[in-house]
């Protein structure tokens, strides 16, 4: 069930993705990604009387606390890497060390996976890899030594990786409590730094509304990825919710029409594989 629940994590954080990137494509991003976090709060806000719990432990708020604030910052530079950086670069860095980061957590704390689910491991940081793949023209006479997107992917894969790793440790034991407490800090900073911008909160209208639905699913996804590292052993959870950009380039494939790519395919095929070795 965990697994489960981590594979329709990775589906809901896909769509909210795309949907995140179809408003940052109409307003200011840092301005639609600080009300889709806002969304996000009000959602969790609701649902926390639905899954009690018992009292919210320091340790579990330090948790959720650290959780909004590796995730702000993640998505801050995956946002400011995709503008000043090539595509191509920032996706697949980003995604890869978003694996990487909790399961080298997981084994630090003793988790052992099978050979089989090393291999899931191995073929799902490969399969995010060629998924995120993108052609970029205009950049690609630049040497990835001068480019400065790789060090921004970097850092925003192992604050995204940190996210993961700091929801998961903070547990279901207090509901979604910690949660709420990630998704405070998070909108907080996040608009502080919309507000000191030129753009400041101001969105477009178009962009409302794919923003707001990508903070309510984002907060699904969230939700989701929660119980299920609750239950499951952190490194092939993480590792499954970080197959988000397989929903992500299938929805473009969907709804805008784009078609896919030879290394986008196998991509995906990777993802399948390392899907059912995993989860054997």
């Amino acid at each position: 069930m965990a697994l489960l629940l981590a594979l329709l994590s990775a589906l809901f954080y896909g769509t909210a993705d795309f949907l995140g990137g179809a408003a940052a494509r109409r307003s200011a991003a840092l301005a639609a990604t600080a009300l889709a976090q806002g969304v996000g709060l009000v959602v969790v806000a609701l649902a926390v009387p639905f899954f009690p719990g018992e009292p919210l432990l320091l340790s579990e708020a330090g948790w959720g606390a650290g959780a909004g604030l590796t995730g702000a910052v993640g998505v801050a530079l995956l946002y400011y890497g995709l503008a000043v950086g090539r595509v191509s670069v920032v996706a697949p860095v980003t995604a890869v060390c978003a694996i990487a980061i909790p399961v080298v957590v997981a084994g630090a704390m003793g988790e052992r996976p099978g050979p089989l689910a090393v291999c899931g491991i191995g073929a799902a940081v490969l399969s995010v890899g060629l998924i995120s793949r993108g052609v970029d023209p205009a950049a690609a006479s630049r040497t990835t030594a001068r480019d400065r997107s790789i060090w921004i992917a970097l850092a925003s894969g192992v604050a995204i990786g940190a996210f993961f790793v700091c929801l998961a440790r903070a547990g279901t034991r207090s509901g979604l409590w910690p949660l709420l407490v990630a998704r405070a800090v998070s909108t907080a900073l996040l608009a502080s730094a919309a507000l000191m911008s030129k753009a400041g909160l101001r969105l477009s209208r178009a962009a409302l509304v794919p923003a707001v639905a990508c903070g309510a699913l984002d907060m699904v996804a969230n939700t989701l990825y929660v119980l299920a590292a609750g239950t499951g052993p952190l490194g092939l959870v993480a590792t499954l919710a970080s197959l988000y950009p397989a929903s992500t380039v299938l929805l473009a494939r969907v709804v805008l029409g784009e078609r896919l790519r030879g290394v986008q395919s196998l991509g995906l095929a990777c993802a399948t594989v390392a899907v059912v070795l995993i989860t054997i």
